[in-house]
């Protein structure tokens, strides 16, 4: 267990839209958000701008990355396991993808080591991609997937895990750590308020921290999945 555990590295991201607002993006991106807008479900028939400020974060095209946490198993000669966290974030997308690019490329092992995200697969990882090559930043070769064969990408993914090949079945991280009795990540924010408080509170602290609760509960899921004990609080390093 101990070797497959070395091996993983958790990661989560927050997002938010790319700009305050609707208003400040440029007409030919505007015209293209009001065609994706139409596509949307929109049950409180909010306007084009209204979703923009709503939902923008979640599409990498007109959305951008402001935090990054890691997480990963620390083990040490006659010292229980422990569980290390780091957290990167700036305002500068650009400055934060080039630099957990390169924290990725020189702490860790390009070939062995496995991405590990709630959901990871089909949020964090390919919007993490995304980003990178918008902002002309070429791909690590953890995250260079296009041309891998299935086997050969080393992603997890605890929602994935929870899925067991059913499909239509999404659950989310708080449910799951409620579940199997892992200490809720919840701050005093949640996913639907990170556009607001980056924007209008200036909260990207907050935010880091929030992103690095959820990688310390992605964490403690997978292994009460594996069915192994918990890290102790005091174990957990915020680094």
């Amino acid at each position: 267990m101990e070797s497959e555990l070395r091996n993983l590295l958790f990661i989560d991201i927050e997002t938010v839209s790319n700009q305050r607002d609707y208003g400040e993006l440029s007409d030919r991106l505007k015209a293209q958000w009001d065609r994706k807008a139409g596509f949307l479900r929109n049950e409180n028939e909010l306007t084009s701008e209204q979703l923009f400020s709503d939902r923008a974060a979640i599409y990498a095209e007109f959305g951008k990355i402001i935090v990054i946490a890691l997480g990963f198993f620390h083990f040490k000669d006659g010292e229980p396991m422990s569980l290390r966290i780091k957290s990167y974030f700036s305002d500068n997308e650009n400055e934060l993808l080039t630099n957990f690019k390169s924290v990725l490329e020189t702490k860790f092992d390009q070939e062995n080591t496995i991405l590990c995200g709630h959901n990871g697969k089909e949020f964090d990882f390919p919007y993490l991609c995304r980003r990178m090559l918008v902002n002309q930043i070429k791909l690590p070769d953890i995250l260079d997937v296009a041309s891998k064969k299935p086997w050969e990408v080393n992603y997890l993914d605890t929602m994935e895990m929870w899925k067991f090949g059913d499909r239509k079945n999404f659950t989310s991280l708080d449910l799951l750590t409620a579940i199997f009795d892992v200490p809720s990540s919840k701050s005093d924010i949640d996913g639907s308020m990170v556009n607001r408080v980056y924007y209008e509170e200036d909260g990207l602290n907050r935010i880091a921290e929030y992103c690095s609760n959820d990688v310390i509960a992605t964490a403690q899921l997978y292994l009460r999945m594996k069915c192994q004990p918990i890290i102790p609080k005091e174990l957990i390093q915020i680094v």
